[in-house]
């Protein structure tokens, strides 16, 4: 079987609904494109290619369908699992100074047969079978590390995260339509403390600010560069187009359709 034939499956968790990478997890796409954004780079996975995506990020990707298809692979590492692996093989963690939080892995043919191997164990639900899944979370790390030694720094940096700038965070990740609560840990910081050093920051309660500023670049979007509202609402933090024209017409006075330079 080619590659390009392997057939979407998950093994580990569910994806959080969240823009918030809770665990890290490895990706395969064998048919179609996806992008991704963290805040900081844009990204671009082809077919054939995978890579693994961090934890403790904020992350948005999309996926573009080609000749009407779009397949991919993905395998949670999540904490627990990595901290067993860990314990059954002890290994040097290796520094890894990469920032992104899509991180491209080396095209080798132990990926693609590790790939291939999984399609007897596919369910009808697209999962692979529990009784075979860390088994076969194991074999595909095994082959990582030895690939890319350098993984290991970043797989078994069991962490928070520390204290960041706010300011600077904030204006860099106001887009991401995740709670306070993953806003206030990603900065090193409890809830309480989030709120009163965002307060001191911005002299604004942190739900206003994001509403404010998702709608001021919405504006400029729609006036600046002729964008239309139903082409940037998901994208600036809105969860449907009817709160983005609500809270759009609240602001301004006008609603974001009526918007000219």
């Amino acid at each position: 079987m080619k590659i390009t034939e392997i057939k979407s499956c998950f093994v580990g968790p569910a994806i959080s609904p969240e823009q918030f990478i809770a665990e890290h997890f490895f990706l395969f796409l064998a048919k179609g494109i996806m992008n991704g954004y963290d805040g900081n780079k844009q990204y671009v996975l082809k077919a054939g290619e995978s890579c693994l995506v961090r934890k403790n990020r904020l992350a948005r990707y999309n996926k573009i369908k080609v000749n009407s298809e779009f397949e991919k692979v993905i395998i949670f590492f999540d904490e627990n699992f990595l901290k067993e692996f860990q314990r059954k093989h002890p290994i040097t963690c290796h520094n890894n100074t990469s920032k992104d939080a899509f991180i491209k892995l080396k095209k080798d043919k132990l990926v693609n047969s590790f790939l291939l191997s999984l399609e007897p164990y596919y369910m009808d639900s697209g999962n692979i079978s529990e009784t075979f899944s860390d088994l076969k979370r194991e074999e595909l790390l095994l082959i990582l590390l030895q690939l890319q030694p350098e993984l290991s720094g970043i797989l078994f940096d069991f962490d928070i995260p520390g204290r960041l700038d706010l300011e600077e965070f904030m204006h860099k990740n106001y887009k991401f339509n995740v709670s306070l609560e993953r806003f206030a840990f990603l900065t090193g910081r409890s809830l309480s403390a989030f709120k009163r050093d965002f307060k001191v920051i911005f002299n604004e309660t942190p739900n206003r600010w994001l509403v404010r500023r998702r709608l001021q670049e919405a504006r400029f979007l729609i006036e600046e560069q002729r964008q239309r509202p139903t082409e940037i609402y998901l994208d600036l933090g809105f969860e449907d187009l009817s709160h983005f024209s609500f809270a759009f017409k609240k602001e301004f006075g006008l609603p974001p359709g009526n918007v000219v330079k």
